[in-house]
């Protein structure tokens, strides 16, 4: 439930730094578990603001971060649709990080099925209050009124007031009650479900965008900062002349590891950081430093020990994680085929196009900080932690991300930052280079998973064994912890999309020598592997075609409720898997050396199927064509859930083609996008996207849905274009790009 309330002026100027007349709403929003943050006593925490002003402006307050997805235009259009705003009166501003906006956190794909509600009912209060507001002038009742295109229009005479001549009879109308609030019917949508313009489209275009790496204040300074190559490994000793001696910098400084408690935030590495007049000497001095590590513990971790390790875990038994059912060793003895396969996910790294960095100011008893950040209330917590600073004091501007994956909801950067301003008292911005990101971040974890499936004598799949061990997220709040949590394994373990009688589902142990975060997909990327590429496998060994194989496997239609409002329907899945078969012209003839991959996936409450055609010359590989569905139920706006799923592709197919990190004697090998590559544009296939029409369901996860099928999909059109089975990520190993 939501509740709309009215916001006293000298809040909003506070909060804001926005000075005017008009009507000031905001919505205060309580959600599932998940999404829910504790509000303080007395204080009241609305989520969003809208802003009308006399001349008809009309601003939202954007309590999510923007990194390309487009959420800033998806609420406003919300918002707009329900005011019978005219979108050209329409701008955004971003929130700063503060607990009166409800939860911040842009990660899990949750934006718009956490918020969407909210932002309508704000829209459609302050159309309520209007249409009031109009009323009392012509002396009618509200029923004689309505709104429309920023006007609210008598019925009886057509005579109509412009929005921001409403405002001074607005702001003495009561918020209507929260239950006397209506929505609108979704045929009556003007923006919801269409394509729309970003707000931000004009400031992308013509370069006025402001990025964390633009930030600039008075009197800034430049940091550069040298890391342990080995994670949490710490100084030994340093020559700090030649650094000094580089042109433009002017200090050396020791940073020493900030450790957080077990359970909370990221802390910082600690390391020695060059402090210069420009970007570019700090870096160079950083270059110029003479380093000796202690490198600890994690000195012998090596990456391939640790797969031949992790292999030979999932070929025994493990753990039994609740959820495992029927008798799996009798469906076994019953089969008429039985199929092995293990497969493997390397470590991954965000490597968005922004590095991370912030700039800080540390000022006796205030924080100021300006950075990229998708979780800036944790960093705002975190700082007021370490730095024994009250919360009420610290401000954290959220600034356009370049890119974030995930990676710039972990705040270390902004620690640091803040670190060595006070240190030299004085405001510095911390920017990190391809390296320090490569080599320094929390990855995404490795993975090996065995799977044994029973087929009967019709080719029916009678049992399914999965093994699976990586090390865990929790990990990087929790030492110790060795063994996947039930959030990891439900991202396509426990919950995968078949209705199968007997499965049995166990884990392995797995350690931890590297930090460990969730990236695009999270845990999904290697259940939707696994999963996809074991059920083309079947689907061969039974001589069935793999689409069938799928349909079966997903069952008779069937509505599973679990412990969320989004309840797994199988009849939506196999949907999406129809209609992406027929886009692709599943099972025509391919022409020579091309083949066809299939891959569904069921992932934060959205579904999901595409189909990859790769062709293969001397024995490489190159993507032609993506086909991808999705049902995330009310598409917010058509074109932003388009683009995701392009994007969404890529980032799959960067994934399966060149994905890994490596290291040695605990260090990582990669150092930039040479040998961390990405697919380049010339490599881009052709991407089709097909939006189910569902817009009388809620609205389900975008962002992160489209990637873990992509690159089971690839390996299943690679088989059926040369007969080889990859069963190991990234193709690149294989030889095969």
């Amino acid at each position: 439930m939501s509740k709309i309330q009215q916001i006293h002026r000298r809040d909003f100027i506070k909060l804001l730094g926005v000075a005017s007349t008009g009507i000031l709403l905001g919505c205060n929003v309580t959600s599932d578990k998940k999404d829910f943050i504790p509000q303080v006593a007395g204080v009241f925490n609305p989520n969003v603001f809208i802003h009308l002003e006399k001349n008809g402006n009309v601003t939202l307050i954007a309590s999510r971060s923007e990194m390309g997805q487009g959420i800033r235009t998806s609420l406003a259009s919300a918002i707009a649709d329900e005011l019978e705003a005219d979108w050209k009166y329409i701008s955004v501003k971003q929130a700063t990080g503060d607990e009166k906006y409800g939860n911040q956190n842009t990660d899990g794909s949750r934006s718009v099925r956490t918020r969407l509600e909210p932002m309508r009912k704000m829209g459609a209060a302050a159309k309520m209050m209007l249409i009031t507001a109009a009323a009392k002038k012509w002396k009618v009742t509200e029923a004689k009124c309505k709104a429309e295109n920023h006007f609210v229009i008598n019925t009886v005479t057509n005579d109509k007031i412009f929005y921001g001549d409403l405002v001074d009879e607005a702001t003495k109308i009561p918020i209507p009650d929260d239950e006397k609030i209506q929505l609108k019917k979704v045929e009556d949508f003007n923006y919801i479900g269409k394509t729309l313009k970003s707000v931000d489209l004009k400031d992308f275009t013509h370069g006025t965008a402001t990025y964390g790496i633009d930030v600039r204040i008075p009197n800034l300074k430049f940091a550069a900062i040298a890391r342990c190559p080995v994670t949490f490994g710490t100084l030994k000793s340093v020559d700090k002349s030649d650094a000094k001696n580089t042109h433009g910098v002017e200090q050396v400084i020791e940073l020493e590891r900030i450790v957080p408690p077990i359970g909370q935030f990221f802390g910082a590495l600690g390391g020695v950081a060059v402090i210069a007049n420009n970007t570019w000497s700090a870096i160079q001095g950083k270059l110029n430093l003479n380093l000796k590590w202690n490198y600890g513990e994690n000195q012998s971790f090596d990456t391939d020990k640790f797969k031949n390790k992790l292999t030979e875990r999932v070929h025994q038994i493990g753990k039994v994680v609740p959820g495992s059912r029927g008798n799996v060793s009798n469906a076994f003895k019953n089969a008429e085929k039985i199929i092995e396969a293990t497969y493997h996910v390397p470590f991954l790294v965000h490597a968005p196009m922004e590095v991370p960095n912030a700039t800080a100011w540390f000022q006796e008893d205030k924080i100021d900080v300006w950075a990229p950040l998708q979780d800036p209330q944790t960093a705002r917590a975190e700082l007021a932690h370490f730095f024994d600073i009250p919360l009420k004091n610290i401000t954290i501007n959220v600034t356009f991300l370049g890119g974030g994956f995930g990676r710039k909801s972990k705040s270390d950067f902004v620690v640091e930052a803040v670190a060595l301003s006070k240190k030299i008292n004085n405001p510095v911005q911390v920017v990190w280079t391809r390296e320090d990101d490569i080599k320094h971040s929390f990855y995404h974890a490795c993975s090996s998973q065995y799977l044994k499936g029973a087929i009967g004598k019709n080719g029916q799949v009678l049992g399914w064994l999965q093994r699976v061990g990586f090390p865990s997220i929790v990990s990087s709040f929790k030492p110790m912890s060795e063994y996947a949590s039930g959030l990891e394994l439900n991202q396509g373990f426990t919950n995968n999309p078949y209705r199968l009688q007997n499965f049995r589902l166990e884990n392995v142990k797995a350690e931890s020598h590297l930090r460990i975060g969730w990236l695009r997909s999270v845990v999904h990327i290697h259940s939707g592997f696994g999963n996809n590429s074991f059920v083309d496998e079947m689907a061969f060994a039974a001589q069935k075609d793999p689409v069938e194989f799928h349909l079966d496997l997903i069952g008779k239609d069937r509505v599973v409720k679990g412990r969320s409002k989004f309840p797994y329907d199988s009849k939506r899945m196999k949907d999406v898997l129809k209609k992406t078969a027929k886009n692709a012209n599943w099972g025509k003839k391919s022409s020579k050396n091309h083949g066809l991959g299939v891959a569904i996936h069921y992932s934060f409450y959205s579904y999901v199927a595409t189909i990859v055609e790769v062709s293969v010359k001397n024995e490489k590989v190159k993507i032609e064509n993506v086909w991808t569905t999705i049902d995330c139920g009310l598409a917010l706006n058509r074109d932003n859930i388009k683009n995701q799923l392009e994007g969404a592709a890529i980032f799959g197919m960067s994934i399966a083609l060149y994905g890994k990190i490596s290291t040695k004697e605990g260090a990582v090998e990669q150092n930039n996008f040479f040998d961390y590559q990405m697919t380049r544009m010339k490599d881009a296939p052709k991407i089709h996207i097909e939006i189910m029409d569902k817009m009388h369901e809620p609205p389900t996860g975008v962002g992160e849905p489209g990637v873990p099928v992509i690159a089971p999909a690839i390996c299943n059109a690679v088989f059926n274009a040369t007969g080889k089975r990859v069963r190991s990520l990234p193709l690149i190993d294989e030889g095969l790009v």
